[in-house]
């Protein structure tokens, strides 16, 4: 028996605002994400807006395993009212809560990221998600500091060349506030 979708919702931190994901966020997202570096680590190339709408039609729709819910919003910088990245987190009965993130280059170093994944934990944390992971590339400082500032620690496991990293939480912690 599989465990119920998760539904997404927004979530708001103290500089942004988490916003579910939708196919009419592609046009502005292809912008934010189109910068080749941003692939250094993780492979590919940017996608163009229609690509990129086709792969948020696919994301929107859902995974096609009903045991599986992904979680996808968009970063929405208040102060500006523009997107600047985003998270996601993958929800299996089977294999636990795998999170996500990336901010597009011209707003890294300003701390979006460690904000949107804290937010992005402690929201999972409400949803009583006691396990978190994430893979990392071990080169990739940036998005290891993302994992540290979200409480996550490495592990000795590595899948595919990235280092797993894990926050687990005792079953009465109280999620941390973003």
């Amino acid at each position: 028996m599989s465990e119920p979708r998760v539904p997404t919702e927004p979530v708001r931190t103290a500089r942004l605002d988490l916003l579910p994901l939708r196919v009419e966020h592609a046009e502005e997202m292809a912008v934010v994400l189109s910068d080749p570096a941003l692939h250094s680590f993780i492979g590919g190339t940017p996608l163009s807006p229609a690509d990129l709408r086709a792969r948020y039609e696919r994301l929107v729709a859902g995974s096609p395993d009903p045991a599986v819910s992904w979680c996808n919003w968009v970063l929405r910088l208040r102060a500006r009212s523009c997107l600047v990245g985003t998270v996601q987190a993958t929800v299996s009965a089977e294999h636990g809560v795998e999170i996500a993130w990336v901010v597009g280059t011209p707003w890294q170093g300003r701390g979006f990221a460690s904000e949107a994944a804290r937010g992005l934990v402690a929201w999972l944390g409400r949803r009583s998600v006691r396990t978190v992971v994430a893979h990392i590339h071990p080169g990739h400082q940036a998005s290891a500091a993302v994992a540290t500032a979200a409480g996550l620690t490495p592990t000795d496991e590595e899948r595919d060349g990235e280092t797993r990293w894990r926050l687990t939480r005792a079953a009465n912690t109280p999620p941390s506030v973003s």
